[in-house]
């Protein structure tokens, strides 16, 4: 069984996405499904088809994620440290060519969000980066050629 490496803040937000689509999500479409019934003739109600296809949805997800979270590998971020890069660091490079800076933090696959610097594991400039000390220099294969960053800062938070 493979494990699924995550920060604690990730465990959490799925628990809570369990959570919801448990005691929210399920006994409202219950409920639509309810109120499709009443309508009639099911095999030509589109509130029924649509409830039911919502309903495979959530059942998907929820199988889903008890599933990560029976294999998750709950990473503490707080207990790392040193100047190398490794799942949970905050990592500050520089591009190369244009010396411009960006800052992500390395979590898993179910927490990356580009937008608010959570790269994920899986990312070619994670992998990439993984491995590798402050102050050295990297090359990540992009769809748009190769770029070279190198490594400013590494802290662990």
């Amino acid at each position: 069984m493979e494990k699924v490496p995550m920060t604690s803040g990730g465990f959490n937000s799925l628990q809570e996405e369990l959570r919801r689509l448990k005691t929210v999500e399920r006994p409202a479409i219950i409920k639509a499904l309810e109120v499709a019934r009443e309508h009639g003739d099911i095999s030509e109600n589109a509130e029924f088809h649509a409830a039911k296809e919502r309903q495979a949805f959530v059942e998907t997800r929820v199988m889903e994620i008890e599933d990560k979270m029976r294999r998750a590998e709950v990473i503490d971020v707080s207990k790392l440290s040193g100047n190398g890069v490794k799942f949970g660091a905050t990592v500050r490079i520089a591009d190369e060519d244009t010396d411009q800076e960006v800052t992500y933090q390395i979590v898993g696959a179910d927490e990356a969000d580009i937008k608010a610097g959570r790269l994920s594991i899986t990312s070619p400039l994670a992998r990439a980066l993984i491995g590798k000390d402050q102050g050295e220099s990297i090359e990540v294969t992009t769809p748009g050629g190769s770029k070279g960053y190198e490594i400013i800062d590494v802290k662990y938070v």
